[in-house]
């Protein structure tokens, strides 16, 4: 078939898939949802599941913070006329289950056969506002739950229909803003958190960022593009090939129902600057082969015979960094992993049947200085070359130094992380949820399951008096600043049978007493309050809390101290607890990080010795191929302990990607010197010769991928920005390593003996000239 006639089949049949690529990427949604950052496949996460059966979930909420007016307390009647107008809107909307309002909230008392209810508050008695406010702030759960401390703020606490969506979840903040406009409440004075809050802000921002993130991308790369090619098809023919491939990438991870996350939003960018790596490579030698004299036919089929061994070696050692991504228990993680490898592949593929056919149908390009003895590139990697000869010695040096003081401070580096690490400290959401945790309980909540022992139920009175003993530690020792569990219940329910007084706010002395409150709890079991902590069979309860947002760190250590200290003084013939919950299940993660990593580094090392070895059958070669890509890891390490940021779920993919996608200019080098060794037996015209053809593909690589990366220095998420500014950092000394310490040590291990006697006819002749 001729050459020709090929090429159209080819474009014809790429772009039928093209075009069902459209389609399917047209299907895809965006999603952040919390539950799929807990740890898949873990007991604890099926036992955290089983419990929200029973109980609910422990973030399905929205917590309404709003500030009392300039010089005036919550007890103002003005603000608290404002504060009962928004509880009332937020009743009446569709997916508030309940609502705990300062303007609702009211002292039960049973009287006879009924229960009356005494409100707090008396908005309209001004004579009463004293003995209010000391009521409410001698009553257990109100201050820190309701009301703050310093009588400035109030929190309305929204109890939301379970794993509400985005698109309702919009409606219900449009409904409460529209709310508080009506009710005169001005912006700086509101303040909302809950996962639900971080959801539908998070969703935006993505999408906010992957437009600005893939446009700053393009435009970048096209500069950069057009300063090495210096003509439009070297500009439009990568392009074309790498977005094709972003098209089928995306594609295919809406064929198989992935929506766009935090970490899948990162596949656009990725592809798009890893993917030009291999267009860059097959463009650079067409070009140098058409410079150097040959035909177009012929200069192009050098140019795949040549590089289509090294592209596919490296698009394989790149797609592994990915892949090896998919040994995370974390959903988002694994999916990107997987999709973002598959993607490789793809534009691998497409590297080597739509470029080329694009070029088989270009006509020969004209260059704009064609060269009969080479490029300019020739000198400038020429002079590079012998620099890096001439000072050998301070190379070795250097590189010695920077590694043991990035190993030393690279043991600074901790594992930490909070609920909302992608948010900077400065963002207004962030905000948001630190004035809760000023003001009131905190965001973070806190969850464990009561089991009474066999012959025993939730409202036995061992059982309560255990709980309370464990109530007090989480309040007095662990951090908790509000708590609720069926002691709560009981002693609600005593003193609502003792006339509402706080005196009585305390369980019964004897199992009689306790015989007669257990008869009146029927009496407030429609109360939803009853269901969220005890089952109806009372064969398990729930003790729930909020507290600030200590960090993982500091919960594992809570945690630690707390099971210590149930060992020591719990009954467990009497009562067993369970810690669960969803700020457990994110602190597990943590475990998980490092093993994670070190199992994806060590796939990613493992793979590309495999490759070494087969190439060129020396065990000496995978080490003078490893050492220039695992410094740039060690030195951006001790970056990050210099600097003191925290290892996270974000973070924690920095260290894989980045090997796999420094390592590919390294194979593309090796691969070539391969080449070059089978027409050139001296080992350092050898390697001159591969410096000469790769160092200009292996620059313009790294410099479109470290400026590819550069972009998310942009991003409102800190996690997005640091993978931006640590992996542009390791791909920028990756690439130094490569032009530096490469070169020499292939020098120096690869058949020692003659290339010492090379090195030195080698400064001779560099001399000289």
């Amino acid at each position: 078939m001729p050459l020709r006639r090929l090429a159209h089949l080819t474009l014809f049949l790429l772009g039928l898939i093209t075009v069902l690529s459209i389609y399917s990427t047209a299907q895809l949604r965006f999603n952040y949802n919390f539950n799929d950052f807990y740890p898949a496949g873990d007991p604890d996460l099926e036992y955290y599941q089983a419990y929200t059966q029973r109980f609910g979930n422990d973030n399905d909420y929205v917590l309404l913070g709003l500030e009392a007016p300039a010089g005036k307390t919550v007890f103002d009647p003005g603000f608290l006329a404002q504060v009962d107008t928004l509880t009332q809107l937020a009743r009446r909307q569709r997916h508030v289950l309940s609502i705990t309002s300062p303007t609702t909230l009211a002292n039960p008392v049973v009287e006879g056969l009924g229960v009356f209810s005494l409100p707090y508050l008396h908005p309209n008695e001004p004579e009463r506002r004293a003995d209010d406010s000391t009521l409410i702030y001698r009553t257990p759960g109100l201050v820190g739950n309701v009301f703050s401390p310093d009588a400035r703020a109030v929190a309305l606490v929204l109890q939301i229909t379970p794993d509400l969506e985005k698109p309702p979840g919009d409606s219900l903040f449009a409904a409460l803003r529209a709310g508080l406009a009506r009710a005169g409440l001005p912006d700086e004075r509101v303040h909302f958190a809950g996962k639900l809050v971080a959801q539908s802000v998070f969703v935006d921002r993505l999408k906010w960022e992957l437009v600005v993130f893939m446009s700053l991308s393009v435009i970048l790369v096209t500069g950069l593009l057009w300063l090495t090619f210096r003509t439009w098809w070297g500009v439009v023919l990568p392009l074309i090939v790498v977005l094709g491939a972003i098209l089928w990438g995306l594609g295919v991870m809406s064929a198989f129902g992935v929506s766009i996350d935090l970490m899948t939003a990162l596949l656009p960018l990725m592809l798009f600057v890893v993917g030009m790596s291999d267009t860059i490579h097959i463009i650079s030698r067409y070009v140098s082969e058409l410079g150097y004299g040959a035909g177009k036919k012929e200069a192009l089929w050098t140019t795949i015979k040549e590089s289509g061994f090294g592209s596919g070696l490296s698009a394989l050692t790149t797609s592994l960094g990915f892949f090896t991504l998919m040994t995370s228990t974390i959903r988002p993680i694994h999916n990107f992993g997987l999709f973002t490898g598959v993607a490789i592949i793809l534009a691998f593929i497409l590297s080597f049947t739509l470029l080329p056919a694009m070029l088989v149908l270009l006509g020969k390009p004209q260059l704009r200085e064609p060269r009969r003895q080479g490029h300019s590139w020739d000198g400038v990697l020429g002079r590079l070359f012998r620099l890096v000869l001439v000072r050998r010695r301070l190379i070795f040096v250097m590189s010695g130094l920077v590694l043991a003081t990035a190993i030393g401070f690279s043991t600074r580096v901790r594992i930490n992380s909070s609920l909302l690490d992608d948010l900077s400290k400065s963002d207004p959401v962030r905000q948001d949820f630190f004035f809760f945790e000023r003001q009131f309980a905190g965001v973070r909540p806190f969850e464990m399951e009561l089991k009474p022992a066999p012959g025993r139920d939730i409202y036995d009175l061992a059982v309560l008096q255990e709980t309370e003993k464990i109530e007090d530690y989480l309040q007095h020792t662990y951090g908790l600043r509000f708590a609720a569990s069926p002691v709560t219940l009981v002693k609600s329910v005593r003193k609502a049978l003792n006339g509402g007084g706080l005196a009585e706010y305390r369980l019964p002395t004897d199992s009689l007493e306790l015989q007669r409150l257990r008869s009146k709890l029927k009496l407030f079991r429609k109360k939803p309050e009853f269901s969220a902590l005890a089952l109806p069979d009372a064969s398990a309860g729930r003790l729930t809390g909020r507290m600030a947002d200590v960090g993982s760190v500091r919960a594992g250590a809570l945690n630690n101290e707390l099971r210590q200290h149930l060992r020591a003084t719990l009954d467990t013939t009497v009562l067993t607890t369970r810690l669960t919950g969803s700020s457990n299940l994110i602190d597990k993660n943590n475990e998980n990080l490092t093993l994670n990593m070190i199992q994806g580094m060590a796939i990613d090392v493992l793979m590309v010795m495999v490759i070494v070895l087969a190439l060129f059958k020396s065990l000496r070669m995978t080490l003078v191929v490893l050492i220039p890509n695992l410094l740039p890891i060690v030195i951006v390490a001790g970056v990050m302990g210099m600097a003191g940021v925290s290892m996270k779920v974000s973070t924690s993919i920095i260290f894989t990607i980045a090997f796999g996608i420094a390592v590919d200019d390294t194979i593309h080098f090796i691969s070539k010197l391969r080449l070059t060794l089978a027409k050139e037996p001296d080992i350092f015209k050898a390697v001159r010769r591969t410096y000469l053809l790769a160092g200009k593909a292996v620059i313009t690589t790294s410099l479109i991928l470290v400026g590819g990366f550069s972009t998310l220095l942009f991003s409102k998420f800190d996690g997005t920005f640091y993978v931006g500014l640590l992996i542009g950092l390791t791909l920028l000394f990756g690439v130094i390593a490569e032009l530096t310490l490469l070169p020499l040590l292939i020098l120096y291990f690869y058949k020692r003996p003659k290339v010492k006697e090379s090195l030195a006819d080698a400064l001779v002749v560099e001399g000289r000239s």
